[in-house]
């Protein structure tokens, strides 16, 4: 089940560590109807064939009944940019990096807090397991390691 942005609220107000959503720093204007739009973290050009990394301004922290799927929004998707890899595992903490690919034929030019990328939330069913990897309270744009 997606969650709504109602549903995005209760998780985020919510008191319990099991169900609590940490979205820092949060912004009104970013919550959509069922998605919440990450920032950019930083100034930065994407140049035309090139994967960059770009760290989101939030750091979001999962609960383990939450997972989340990550899309680029069609405003940027319709100049040419690619989202690469696209799933948060649930007990998922840090900022997440963005892998963008332009494949348009103008550079993008990216000003920190622009939104970019919608991270949509799912609940889990059955859960119980975290996110344990080396990506856990990642800071900044992150390498692959």
């Amino acid at each position: 089940m997606i969650l709504s942005a109602h549903q995005i609220e209760e998780h985020r107000t919510c008191t319990d560590p099991e169900r609590q959503l940490i979205i820092t720093p949060f912004s009104e204007a970013s919550l959509q109807p069922a998605s919440y739009d990450l920032r950019a973290g930083e100034d930065i050009v994407l140049s035309c064939g090139v994967c960059t990394l770009v760290p989101s301004l939030e750091r979001v922290e999962l609960p383990p009944v939450l997972a989340a799927v990550m899309r680029c929004r069609s405003s940027f998707a319709r100049r040419g940019v690619l989202l690469g890899g696209g799933f948060v595992d649930p007990g998922f903490r840090g900022q997440l990096t963005l892998a963008l690919t332009l494949l348009g034929e103008e550079e993008v030019v990216l000003k920190r807090g622009d939104r970019v990328v919608q991270i949509i939330f799912h609940q889990v069913s059955g859960g119980g397991r975290s996110y344990e990897g080396q990506y856990q309270d990642s800071q900044g744009a992150v390498q692959a390691k």
